[in-house]
């Protein structure tokens, strides 16, 4: 019946399938079984280590695999050439689930440069210059010339003139100072009077005019500026004279009679009365 051994002549029936005397096959589980003298015996299957780095058993299977390579938790195809992961220039190759790496040799001695793209650990070469050494990447000026920079790179000098800034001054005012390896903006020369903006005529420092009132007097300033103040007339008379383009009356020139002018002690007939003569006394009331 089935699930039970057969006599040795006719071999083993497991599971409902008849097997051979001496077949061998897997079970789930990853259990090895063969059947011996009508018996099926069952073992652990044993995967023994053909290759240094195999690939982990597939899904469903008992067996890593060493038709590819597993290398620092990554999958590796066969024959795949890849670099390792400790920042070096060694490179791997992944052959019949082995894996073999080479680290290149570096020459000894100065390199040109230090790039991290270099496999290679070397120090760049310095550089002799006017009796001085530098190492690789220093910065220096020339003895008695801060204009002009030199970088050593890879053994060789390499010499510039300092950058300038853009000046926003006209040319005319753009002055170079000793010592100094750029040029500057001068500050403007100090003003020489004041510009009036109204009829543009330029009076010189210390200048007084009247610019059309009479009562009032205006400076240029040293700064050119211009400072404006009024005068107030303190003199007062009856009939004062008054002259066209001066501030205050005249009380000492004559008399202003019914709009006309007499002089002083000057006579002449009243408007109001022709019987009366007036005359014309200067002096302050």
């Amino acid at each position: 019946p089935p699930g039970t051994s057969l006599p040795s002549a006719q071999g083993c029936w497991h599971r409902g399938v008849p097997r051979e005397p001496g077949a061998r096959w897997a079970e789930l589980g990853c259990q090895s079984c063969t059947c011996q003298g009508g018996q099926v015996v069952c073992q652990p299957s044993s995967c023994p280590a053909s290759c240094s780095h195999p690939l982990p058993a597939p899904p469903g299977g008992c067996c890593p695999s060493c038709s590819g390579c597993w290398y620092e938790g990554v999958a590796r195809a066969e024959g795949d050439v890849f670099s390792s992961s400790n920042g070096s220039c060694t490179v791997c190759v992944c052959l019949a689930g082995n894996i073999s790496c080479i680290t290149p040799e570096c020459p000894p001695g100065s390199c040109h440069s230090s790039s991290p793209a270099d496999c290679c650990s070397c120090q760049p070469a310095k550089c002799s210059f006017q009796g001085r050494s530098y190492p690789h990447g220093a910065h220096f000026s020339l003895d008695g010339d801060e204009c002009t920079i030199c970088t050593c790179r890879g053994g060789e000098v390499e010499c510039s003139f300092s950058p300038c800034p853009v000046l926003d001054c006209p040319q005319h005012q753009r002055l170079l100072r000793p010592g100094q390896c750029c040029f500057t903006c001068q500050d403007p020369p100090a003003p020489a009077g004041c510009l009036m903006d109204d009829n543009g005529v330029e009076f010189p420092v210390g200048q007084i005019w009247s610019p059309g009132d009479p009562c009032e007097l205006c400076i240029c300033q040293a700064d050119g500026s211009v400072s404006c103040t009024r005068r107030d007339c303190l003199e007062t008379c009856p009939h004062p004279i008054r002259i066209p383009g001066q501030c205050c009356p005249d009380c000492s020139a004559g008399c202003t009679y019914m709009g006309r002018i007499f002089y002083n002690n000057e006579t002449f007939p009243s408007t109001l009365d022709p019987c009366l003569s007036c005359i014309c006394l200067v002096r302050a009331v």
